[in-house]
């Protein structure tokens, strides 16, 4: 397997703007990798994003040079039409982009815009329902659904499309603890299910770094640290770039000298619990 995503000195200014919002940005992710970007808020995350399924250069003018492709293609020669088959974007917020009168339309309309023939539409929305586990939800009014079931609403009309690659940007701000780690769990599920490669933006770092294959950390439009969460998380650089530790790692150090726990980089909740129980086995 290739790379899904390569991004090769990417820089890019708006209009007006006194400096690059991305300036000098590279980046390969191979297909299947879970990869979390991570930053201070202002820190060209969005922007990048917007590289990618191509709103920019296609819908927002500025100075753009280097190249995005997705599956080889490049992004700006490409049309809007196949990035939308190709990238597939979950919002922050559901609300954008569930507005049918039931789940079941909702999930097809994107297939309806790109003409997919009725059949393999039926098939393809079927697929999508009992991927997500929401055929139950078929025939009811999305304003009707908890965040949680929205959420799962507009992550299944993504995957209707067959995207090579799925951004999710904050999924999880939205969500309660449960119903955050339970999105979570899904998109392990689907990476492991589909092969899907996600590029997930999210600021509650311990809910995916038992998942997540690489984390990306950006500031001041540039990529300043990349390595695996446990590599990047635990280096003296990660705070200073405004990345919080995950607090299990806190409560494992205080925890450290008390319980004879060892001070290994222990990163979620899972990895503290088996180093207590060991001990006390």
């Amino acid at each position: 397997m290739g790379d899904i995503l390569e991004v090769e000195g990417l820089s890019f200014r708006y209009p007006e703007a006194p400096r690059n919002a991305v300036s000098g940005f590279d980046l390969a992710i191979p297909e299947g990798e879970i990869v979390v970007l991570a930053g201070p808020s202002g820190c060209g995350k969005s922007t990048l994003l917007r590289t990618v399924n191509g709103l920019i250069p296609h819908m927002y003018g500025g100075e753009y040079s280097g190249d995005v492709r997705v599956a080889g293609s490049s992004v700006k020669d490409s049309n809007m039409r196949d990035l939308a088959q190709s990238v597939g974007f979950l919002f922050q917020n559901p609300e954008n982009q569930i507005f049918m009168f039931s789940v079941e339309r909702d999930v097809a309309f994107g297939l309806e815009n790109l003409g997919v023939p009725r059949s393999d539409m039926r098939a393809r929305v079927d697929e999508a329902l009992r991927l997500l586990k929401i055929g139950d939800l078929a025939q009811r009014a999305p304003h009707e659904l908890s965040d949680g079931q929205k959420q799962r609403v507009a992550l299944a009309g993504v995957l209707a499309m067959r995207p090579k690659l799925v951004i999710l940007d904050e999924p999880t701000s939205l969500l309660d603890p449960k119903t955050a780690s339970e999105l979570v769990a899904l998109v392990a599920r689907l990476r492991r299910e589909l092969g899907t490669t996600f590029v997930v933006v999210e600021h509650r770092l311990d809910l995916l770094v038992e998942v997540a294959d690489r984390l990306v950390v950006m500031d001041g439009g540039k990529k300043v640290l990349e390595g695996t969460p446990r590599d990047v998380l635990f280096g003296e650089e990660a705070e200073a770039h405004g990345v919080a530790v995950p607090a299990i790692t806190r409560v494992q150090k205080m925890l450290a000298g008390k319980v004879g726990v060892s001070a290994d980089r222990l990163l979620a909740p899972s990895e503290l619990a088996a180093a207590v129980e060991g001990r006390g086995a």
